[in-house]
């Protein structure tokens, strides 16, 4: 008999229910059962007909019970085996081993730096840029107005190729800029580096294919490749940037990081850049250009982009991560037309479009001026950091004993030095004294360099100041 508990805070119809499939589900009510009339069940209990009927229906409607007009209600005739006590319970499919996967996201985890581990009081990341509360409220401005201004159609799907007014405001960006100067269907919108290269892989170039990538260089990038079952193939790097000699004759994609080289920080000379251009149009292979953080140069202008040169074998990567934030998740990727409408196609088998929110959001952040005034206010600040950060290493004599690099342009500059050197000893040593810094090697393939990375955006002047003295203490005494 079914009961009702007064004390239950769940509805009277949803106690009987979940009672009765209890009783269906572990046999008490078997296949074929006749249940009881509602008016005569509804009297028992001391509840309304209407209720028990809500019970039965729902009880038909997913396939406990059948009905007819003689027979009344009946338990299914399905075939129930009730569980025994020594009966195992079930197991669910085995997820499949990825150890591609797996490996890929440990070293994503080390690259990033541990963070868990230790107490940190100065990082010098170089994968974050200076944030503060002034644009936080400008963009929750802008969030506000895009919300308020938006109209229905706004949420809808959308365009594969991303919001047309972001890509036209992009569009004007990389055109006085850049000198980068497309069409609106040259560009699409990504949620990252790493997006944009899985789209790359999965609609310009066949399983296996060969690709080449800087080594030391950006992880992810071969991280990705290699998860998309590419044959990766490491160049180096010197002090002129991509080696181009070592790309291999096989290659349908060369990755390469010019105007600020991801890890080293080095600027591809020009005599590179045009090996570069030469090779690929003879071969026929596509050249991703990562502009990641090039809009900061402490020394002249921006430097041109290999795009700008070469744009029919060119894919351009532009990102807001360095230039606002990683939080937004909005990049953008340019090239030939018929290469963006084929990875916008895979785009949208695949994600189908970005969340139109941050997209709306940003453009209005463009169009309102807080994107240049922000640039303008962050690259001050980054110039008096990279400043304090290269006064500070030659103070304390770092940089007569390693060889320092990239301290042209970007977010961040290498301290370099032998191979032999015990990198992973000075890297922990620094962290047990509350200074996270992060090492060379977790930017190689196969490049057995070493040194470590530093970045100053998130830091200010007296912290680098600070933090550079305690890691002289550390390497001038070892």
């Amino acid at each position: 008999m079914l009961k009702v508990n007064r004390d239950d805070e769940r509805p009277i119809w949803q106690q009987l229910l979940d009672q009765a499939i209890h009783n269906i589900t572990t046999g008490k009510w078997p296949p074929g059962e006749l249940l009881l009339p509602s008016r005569e069940l509804a009297q028992l209990i001391g509840v309304s007909r209407s209720t028990i009927q809500s019970v039965y229906e729902e009880l038909f409607s997913r396939g406990y019970t059948v009905t007819s007009r003689r027979g009344g209600t009946r338990v299914s005739e399905w075939t129930y085996k009730p569980h025994s006590a020594d009966e195992a319970p079930a197991l669910g499919p085995v997820p499949p081993e990825l150890p591609l996967l797996n490996t890929a996201i440990g070293d994503l985890h080390s690259w990033f730096g541990n963070k868990e581990k230790g107490r940190v009081e100065i990082d010098f990341s170089p994968h974050e840029p200076y944030l503060d509360g002034h644009f936080l409220n400008n963009w929750r401005q802008s969030f506000l107005q895009a919300s308020s201004e938006t109209d229905l159609d706004s949420w809808a799907y959308g365009d594969a190729y991303g919001y047309l007014p972001l890509r036209e405001q992009i569009q004007r960006y990389l055109s006085l800029e850049r000198g980068v100067h497309v069409e609106v269907d040259q560009i699409l919108l990504t949620s990252g580096a790493q997006h944009s290269l899985d789209l790359i892989a999965q609609a310009l170039l066949h399983e296996g294919a060969t690709v080449s990538i800087e080594d030391p260089g950006f992880p992810a990038a071969w991280m990705a490749m290699k998860y998309r079952h590419m044959q990766v193939v490491s160049v180096p790097v010197d002090e002129y940037g991509l080696c181009v000699d070592g790309i291999h004759p096989e290659s349908r994609l060369v990755y390469v990081t010019p105007s600020h080289q991801c890890a080293v920080g080095v600027i591809m000379s020009e005599p590179r850049r045009q090996q570069l251009l030469h090779l690929a149009a003879d071969r026929r292979f596509w050249i991703v250009e990562d502009d990641y953080d090039s809009e900061f140069r402490y020394r002249g202008d921006p430097l041109p982009t290999l795009f700008s040169q070469r744009p029919q074998n060119t894919l351009y990567m532009l990102s807001f991560s360095k230039m606002i934030a990683p939080g937004i998740r909005i990049s953008a990727l340019v090239g030939p037309k018929e290469a963006i409408r084929q990875l916008a196609l895979v785009h949208e088998l695949t994600y189908r479009h970005l969340p139109i929110m941050e997209q709306l959001t940003l453009t209005h952040f463009i169009e309102r001026g807080h994107f240049m005034r922000h640039m303008r206010k962050v690259r001050n600040i980054y110039r008096r950091r990279h400043a304090a950060m290269t006064k500070a290493i030659v103070a304390t004599g770092l940089s007569e004993r390693f060889t320092l690099s990239g301290a042209e342009t970007g977010l961040h500059m290498l301290l370099e030095t032998k191979p032999s050197f015990d990198e992973a000893t000075v890297t922990s040593l620094a962290l047990e004294k509350g200074i996270r810094i992060y090492p060379l090697s977790r930017y190689g393939l196969e490049s057995k360099r070493k040194g470590w990375i530093l970045g100053f955006a998130k830091v200010d002047e007296a912290a680098i100041e600070e933090g550079i003295e305690r890691l002289a203490e550390i390497l001038l005494h070892k």
